[in-house]
């Protein structure tokens, strides 16, 4: 049986404070779990439970998401966002851990990889794109456009206005998906992910920055992969085939650097833990478990 989750918190330095979700023994492997936009930590409330017997579960809200608190001097680059889960992971002293990567989770991890490709032992990559084949299109198109106009305010309008919006979430959340597993969808997922997220203007400003702040992450596409390649970290990709955002090319293209990378598709969206978490944890414990014997 699994451990219950606790709900923590953990203050850094610069008065940054990390709400983060653990469940299982300490004394287990660690798997860290990294969130995507606009969501939390909560996004793996259904995961957790179904891995927490075999590891030790770390799940935080990034800065600018769910919980987690940061001063106003914060700036929100994802070069920030890796650096504040390497002191989190610091402050834990977690110095080896799987991680399973999901949109915004992706870059921050191989952020991380970058600085330090030691204490990551596998990947499980969701929906976290490392490649250029994996944008998905018209969904990129608006913050394309963003990076194109150098930040315009007329650009920075278009995406508030018809992306950071619930309707756009809940998008995000049913796009892709079978309809006879729509039901599955709790709509309470994308409606807290937007009142806690994106609803306020300040919320917005934090996650115009971000989308604004991606381009930074395509251009280190070539990094990620030459990290790929040379670390040949065991990599699982397990890929909602229906995601607007992150196609499956992206998946595929994995195999390119490592050869030896899993690549399972399931049949949902973006969101893939919506409707299909109890496939996904099965292949997560599979892959694990096949690495760890």
């Amino acid at each position: 049986m699994s451990n219950p989750s606790t709900y923590n918190t953990i203050s850094l330095s610069n008065n940054v404070t990390i709400a983060y979700i653990s469940a299982g023994e300490p004394n287990l492997p660690t798997l860290l779990l990294l969130h995507g936009f606009p969501s939390s930590s909560n996004q793996y409330r259904n995961l957790i439970p179904l891995l927490s017997h075999k590891y030790h579960i770390i799940a935080p809200d990034l800065p600018g998401f769910g919980l987690t608190t940061v001063p106003s001097s914060y700036v929100f680059t994802f070069e920030n966002l890796a650096n504040t889960v390497s002191q989190f992971l610091g402050e834990l002293n977690i110095t080896s851990y799987a991680v399973y990567i999901f949109d915004y989770g992706a870059p921050v991890a191989l952020r991380l990889a970058l600085s330090d490709p030691q204490p990551i032992k596998a990947i499980i990559s969701q929906n976290g794109n490392a490649y250029m084949e994996g944008l998905g299109h018209p969904f990129w198109d608006p913050i394309e456009a963003l990076w194109a106009s150098n930040n315009s305010p007329a650009n920075r309008e278009i995406i508030r206005e018809n992306i950071l919006t619930l309707a756009t979430t809940k998008f995000q959340y049913t796009a892709g998906v079978p309809s006879t597993a729509l039901p599955l969808i709790n709509p309470a997922a994308y409606t807290y992910d937007f009142l806690q997220n994106l609803q306020s203007p300040e919320e917005q400003e934090i996650q115009l920055d971000l989308l604004y702040h991606y381009r930074t992450n395509v251009a280190l596409y070539p990094e990620f992969q030459e990290y790929l390649r040379k670390s040949q970290v065991p990599l699982l990709a397990i890929w909602g085939k229906g995601d607007p955002a992150f196609v499956p090319a992206g998946a595929e293209a994995f195999k390119r650097d490592l050869p030896g990378a899993m690549v399972k598709f399931v049949d949902t969206g973006h969101f893939a833990l919506e409707t299909k978490v109890g496939e996904i944890a099965g292949e997560v414990l599979r892959f694990l478990d096949g690495r760890d014997s």
